[in-house]
């Protein structure tokens, strides 16, 4: 990612160095005695569970991860109409729960970031989750929460186990949920269908102030980790879709914040891709066409549970 900032800074683009989160804004999403004890493991290595440790600098970076997200959140909200950014961090952090590391996963960057958005007067903040697996601990951070409107796409079943058709919100939250769960294999063609047809008429219709992006990578054919058939230039203009509707809806303020992506050439090929298209090249990008039984599938199934809450 180091190659990729290089290269936008190449073409004239701004690069800042961030700033550490406060814990002031982790506790909006993680208990304190999550961030007391995810904070014995600095300098040290330790494991959290059976695929989440830390090295000797892992503290510090969750600490700068998560405040780039939120400086992300300031740059766009200060710097008027049409302003947008990309975090480029590591650790990930959509799998984390309010007093859970796991998945990689240490603080919620997103999470943290929406949160952040709220506390600054935003009434409505969306985020838009088109990592390959799904971001329960997003999910779990705004269940109950009309506020935040959160959406995602996910091979399924797969890990976490969550994000069933079914798991729509709680409370006044139950809607604003919006769960695409897509059985393995899924290509360009059925990813287009179900944000053409699900995704993004609720996400214009929620009419957001601020769209944050959940920019995992690992959806892409070439991933290790998963079983998706995603193209590079896809993760370009699914983001684009995403800043259209931001264009129509919050003059077009967006936030993107990496997840996941284990096949370096392919993370490379989606990120440049998808920075492009923030960037505002979304004409270059050409929408996919063919079969999409798995994404007709995910229609199929979600369709129910949303019906009493979005006229789709």
């Amino acid at each position: 990612m180091q190659v990729v900032a290089s290269e936008f800074r190449k073409r004239g683009g701004h690069v800042e160095e961030p700033r550490r989160v406060t814990d002031t804004e982790v506790v909006r999403i993680h208990d304190a005695d999550h961030v007391s004890f995810f904070g014995e493991s600095a300098g040290r290595a330790a494991a959290f569970d059976a695929d989440t440790f830390t090295s000797p600098g892992t503290y510090d970076a969750v600490y700068l991860a998560a405040g780039a997200a939120v400086s992300a959140v300031d740059h766009v909200l200060d710097s008027g109409s049409g302003a947008r950014a990309f975090a480029l961090v590591r650790p990930p952090g959509h799998h984390a729960e309010r007093n859970r590391a796991m998945g990689f996963c240490f603080f919620n960057n997103i999470a943290i970031a929406a949160a952040h958005a709220r506390a600054r007067g935003l009434a409505r903040v969306a985020i838009v989750d088109y990592d390959v697996h799904h971001g329960n601990g997003t999910q779990w951070s705004f269940y109950d929460d009309p506020s935040v409107l959160f959406i995602s796409s996910h091979q399924y079943p797969y890990y976490p186990g969550t994000g069933a058709a079914a798991d729509i919100g709680a409370g006044q939250g139950k809607g604003f949920t919006v769960n695409l769960p897509l059985a393995a294999g899924a290509t360009d063609a059925d990813y287009e269908l179900a944000y053409a047809k699900v995704a993004l008429p609720i996400l214009t219709k929620f009419r957001p102030e601020l769209i944050l992006i959940s920019a995992g990578f690992d959806a892409h054919r070439d991933d290790p980790l998963a079983g998706m058939r995603l193209t590079g230039p896809y993760f370009g203009h699914l983001t684009s879709a995403i800043v259209t509707v931001a264009d129509q809806c919050c003059d077009g303020r967006v936030v993107a914040i990496t997840e996941g992506g284990y096949d370096l050439t392919g993370l490379a090929a989606s990120l440049r891709a998808s920075i492009r298209a923030l960037e505002g090249e979304g004409a270059s990008f050409a929408a996919p066409t063919g079969e999409s039984p798995r994404g007709e599938a995910t229609i199929k199934a979600v369709t129910p549970y949303l019906a009493d809450h979005w006229k789709l």
